[in-house]
């Protein structure tokens, strides 16, 4: 099943349930709000979690892109990535947790057509702040779905203080064979989180206590490319059809080992899906982050050879990824803006190696030695590290 058969089955299977699809937002959140990038499908919901009416009612359903930063050093594994998309759906004061996860079991099953003895799940087991989820417990018992109590993995928060609450995660299995009797996700790496279901009913305030939100609301996310990877039946995200063009087009380019050619797609496949939304390459903030996935990307690429260039990097992928995420920019712009930052990169490495050849700085490098670099030079620690091997 191809990524757009199975946005197009998840929105109609929540609309003919009375969901409204709204429009998924940028990476950019709204003017005011603290974070650098949006991070879920819920992240410019939160008002309507708090009592706000929503034009569209109180169902919604949305494909939204997001950015976590939280995930880039797992980047190279067979399921994380920079940027992606997750479908969600919001239930703003109407239905509960058994409900939602009673869709989800049939749009699993069903609509996706997920043996069911291939679904686990996980549920909140309590502590001394709240009980335990039993109503979700109860719905996978009644559906026959194996369950497994934990108390962190299955609590959700959006920072240190706002709406949060217990989650019940839905996990697919990956592996060549038949799940073991007594194989649980927290314990068998090969279950793999696909879709999780919040049930949002507190507010977390500065000094750690939980109040009631004024209204129970659930909030489910499920991660697009690692659901096609997982139904293409493939070994990683990175084999599913969202990648073909840019695997095409890096495999020619240059020869990689698996985990190195994993970050070189993934990091570029952002950088252009960051540059559509209308971020450039900068020093702080969201620049910053743009800056670390290009400069990761060149890290890579010049540690067996130099002479590799982002010049060389065909159209095609880029606009495959710019019409993907809806966007509308000209692949030439944004292969012109990776070229430039790699320009950037450049003389910044000339100017690290004439720096570090110092007298001063031949011997092992101290904290003080690293902030000096860092403020006076533009040296990133990471940099320094990767120079001086």
């Amino acid at each position: 099943m191809q990524t757009d058969q199975i946005v197009r089955t998840f929105v109609e299977y929540f609309e003919e349930r009375g969901h409204h699809r709204i429009t998924g937002s940028t990476l950019l959140p709204p003017p005011g709000d603290p974070v650098l990038f949006t991070t879920s499908g819920m992240h410019p919901l939160t008002p309507h979690f708090e009592g706000r009416p929503h034009p569209l009612g109180r169902r919604l359903v949305n494909v939204q892109r997001c950015l976590r930063t939280t995930d880039l050093e797992e980047v190279g594994d067979p399921t994380h990535l920079t940027v992606f998309e997750m479908l969600g759906t919001w239930s703003l004061g109407d239905y509960e947790g058994p409900r939602s996860l009673d869709w989800a079991h049939g749009l699993l099953t069903e609509g996706l057509g997920i043996d069911p003895g291939l679904l686990h799940a996980t549920v909140f087991g309590g502590d001394e702040r709240t009980g335990p989820d039993t109503a979700s417990l109860e719905l996978w018992q009644d559906r026959g779905i194996p369950v497994e109590l934990t108390v962190e993995d299955n609590w959700w928060s959006n920072g240190p203080t706002g709406p949060c609450g217990p989650d019940s995660e839905i996990f697919l299995w990956s592996g060549d064979t038949p799940p073991p009797p007594h194989s649980t996700p927290t314990g068998d790496d090969r279950w793999v989180e696909v879709w999780n279901h919040v049930m949002m009913r507190h507010r977390r305030l500065a000094d750690g206590s939980l109040v009631p939100l004024p209204q129970r609301n659930v909030d489910t996310g499920l991660g697009l490319e690692r659901l096609a990877s997982l139904l293409q039946g493939t070994s990683s995200v990175y084999e599913s059809e969202v990648f073909a063009p840019w695997r095409t087009a890096l495999t020619s380019l240059w020869p990689l080992d698996e985990p190195s050619h994993r970050v070189v797609c993934d990091h570029l496949r952002s950088a252009v899906v960051v540059i559509g939304d209308g971020v450039r390459p900068a020093p702080t903030g969201r620049g910053y982050v743009l800056r670390r996935l290009v400069r990761r990307v060149l890290t890579v690429l010049w540690r067996d050879d130099p002479t590799r260039s982002l010049g060389d990097l065909p159209l095609e992928p880029i606009r495959h990824t710019l019409d993907r995420f809806r966007q509308e920019g000209d692949p030439t712009h944004v292969r012109r803006t990776l070229l430039e930052e790699e320009r950037r990169f450049t003389r910044l490495l000339e100017r690290g190696r004439q720096v570090l050849g110092r007298p001063r700085f031949r011997g092992p490098l101290d904290e003080e030695d690293f902030h000096y670099l860092h403020d006076t030079h533009g040296l990133p620690r990471d940099l320094v590290l990767s120079l001086r091997r």
